[in-house]
């Protein structure tokens, strides 16, 4: 029996513990990626845990700076959970407890390469090897016959579908939710994939009376709070596909992560141009001349002056420099005391802390790795993986293989974003196997028209201004925004602030769920 020993040797998805009754000792990890997840509570000298925070948290308070967190960023980041004591394993994380109490440490992290030897043909064909293995090996894990996959239209779906195609060898089904809204509805890229792989495509437009039955379900499902505004249009699309005889899924989750998919690694790269201005122009001429009220007012300088102001800022604050509850103000949006009892700082110095901690020499593999922790395993997967379970559906993710993240990091950060084209390797590669207008499209994926809908359908607005108005009398959020942003925000700008109506929704119907009585100290 080896023990401990043998974790460094893990791959693929998993969350194991190992019990040491002699010690006694309890080891807990989770994969790179933290597809399967451990919450823990330390309580005198037991420790207990569990997949489900809930679980375990014997009616431990909720906290104030995680509701916050919650509120800012729509996800309850890890190591924190919404109960007061009770943490969760961060990705690539090790927990060991015995006598000495609980030591958290990382065992695994990137190590990106600046540069890679082998010329980009030989890459691509490496790539393309990997991916198919990995397809193929994800799909063999799930009853024959029985597995199909998420198509949104995007690159990554579109790109597992046809792969899930030719390693069945038979038209395979794939499940497309679409959205009868200007400017979300992106169908019309689903059809071309299944068109161009032959698949077997079942499409479905989501109505607004399903997205108001399925919140309340959704929100319930969580161990805590989870607010991304896609998951109900997820849970949908797996419960569809059960209905209709599907075991698994296969998402595309994570090629835009590892290959440098996402619009702010462009505009991210942008202002790190400004970096490489001399210290002398910069902090002589252009700040203090750029940097003024004046400027700021000056047409045709303006643009230039609010370049300068956003490049001054180091990342990764800088990409959260337009956060919704920063940019409507604090003090505007919550109540006094809630305000006072949170610290606003230390959300921001958990994103510092993890951007800090890869070797990424260049910004876009910073970016990448950063997003590794708060998009995929703090937010995406657990987006996929808990609506996918609460319609009885179980998922595979072939982009997130071991082999294929190791090869990720071989992958010159110029290839992955090339002046400012977004991964320009992955759509290289991918030329001839991708048809043309999936590889040029913009990226969309299953964004919820919420606002749109709140605003005209009678049954989704009486459900939202239900759950503003319970969630007024928390103690949370300031009575007289909530109104503001029922009344005048939200008909407004629907998309923009119909983001904000939907997590404290989400939230009320959360608590109303699992903690009823809640109501911030006053």
């Amino acid at each position: 029996m080896r023990g401990p020993a043998c974790l460094s040797e893990l791959k693929g998805s998993y969350a194991i513990a190992l019990i040491d009754s002699g010690v006694p000792s309890v080891t807990l990890q989770v994969d790179r990626m933290s597809r399967f997840t451990w919450c823990y509570v330390q309580r005198a000298q037991t420790l207990s845990f569990s997949t489900r925070a809930d679980l375990i948290a014997d009616g431990a308070a909720l906290r104030a700076q995680a509701l916050f967190a919650y509120l800012s960023e729509h996800v309850i980041a890890s190591p924190d959970t919404v109960f007061e004591g009770v943490y969760r394993l961060p990705a690539a994380s090790r927990l060991v407890f015995n006598v000495s109490g609980i030591r958290v440490q990382s065992w695994w992290q990137p190590r990106f390469q600046s540069t890679s030897a082998a010329p980009l043909d030989t890459l691509s064909e490496e790539f393309r090897e990997i991916l198919r293995r990995s397809v193929a090996q994800e799909a063999a894990r799930f009853e024959a016959g029985r597995c199909g996959s998420f198509l949104s239209g995007g690159t990554d779906s579109s790109t597992i579908s046809g792969l899930l195609r030719q390693a069945s060898g038979h038209r395979t089904r794939a499940y497309s939710i679409g959205f009868d809204a200007d400017g979300y509805d992106e169908m019309s890229f689903a059809r071309i994939a299944a068109r161009h792989f032959d698949l077997d495509h079942r499409e479905h437009y989501l109505s607004p009376a399903e997205v108001t039955s399925g919140m309340p379900l959704v929100a319930a499902s969580y161990d805590q709070p989870f607010g991304n505004s896609s998951a109900v249009a997820a849970y949908h699309c797996a419960r569809i596909a059960r209905e209709e005889g599907c075991s698994a899924l296969l998402a595309g989750d994570g090629g835009d992560e590892l290959f440098g998919g996402n619009a702010r690694y462009a505009k991210q790269s942008i202002f790190g141009w400004y970096d490489h201005v001399p210290a002398t122009l910069r902090h002589g001429v252009l700040e203090p001349v750029l940097g003024t009220a004046a400027a700021a007012r000056l047409p045709g300088v303006a643009k230039v002056a609010s370049y300068v102001r956003q490049a001054r800022v180091p990342m990764p604050d800088r990409m959260h420099m337009y956060n919704l509850l920063r940019h409507l103000g604090l003090s505007e949006v919550l109540c006094p005391a809630f305000l006072a009892a949170v610290r606003p700082e230390e959300v921001s110095r958990l994103q510092s802390e993890v951007y800090a901690q890869t070797d990424g020499e260049q910004m876009v593999n910073r970016m990448l790795a950063y997003d590794w922790r708060f998009t995929l395993a703090d937010n995406d997967l657990p987006k996929v993986i808990g609506t996918s379970t609460l319609a009885g559906m179980e998922v595979g993710f072939p982009m997130l293989d071991d082999d294929l993240i190791d090869f990720s990091l071989r992958v010159p950060a110029g290839h992955k974003l090339k002046r400012l084209q977004l991964r320009w390797f992955f759509k290289q590669a991918l030329r001839g196997f991708l048809p043309e207008p999936i590889i040029t499209k913009k990226k969309q994926g299953f964004g919820l028209p919420f606002g749109v809908w709140a605003l005209r359908d009678a049954g989704l607005a009486r459900l939202a201004d239900d759950a503003l108005s319970a969630f007024s009398a928390r103690g949370v959020v300031a009575p007289s925004f909530m109104t503001r942003l029922r009344k005048d925000l939200l008909p407004s700008h629907p998309g923009y602030f119909g983001e904000l109506v939907w997590v404290i929704t989400m939230l009320e119907l959360w608590l109303q769920r699992h903690r009823p009585d809640y109501r911030a100290a006053t």
